[in-house]
């Protein structure tokens, strides 16, 4: 996911999105403990998106109290 993309959603959305992100990581672990992981790289993607949505999320936060 670009970070152009997340930037556009609101801070509902963006809770929505980094929920279901930290699922999707929570299945990719247990999936790599279990032998089952098909793609080991989407684990890094996973994390690196979290830390995205994240970022914003601060950013928005940051933005909200200048304003």
């Amino acid at each position: 996911m670009k970070v152009n993309e997340i930037r556009e959603m609101d801070a509902s959305e963006l809770n929505q999105k980094l929920a279901s992100l930290k699922d999707e990581l929570f299945n990719l672990r247990f999936q790599l403990a279990t032998g089952q992981l098909e793609n080991p790289m989407r684990i890094k993607e996973v994390k690196k998106t979290i830390a995205r949505v994240k970022t914003v999320q601060r950013a928005q936060e940051h933005k909200a109290r200048q304003a």
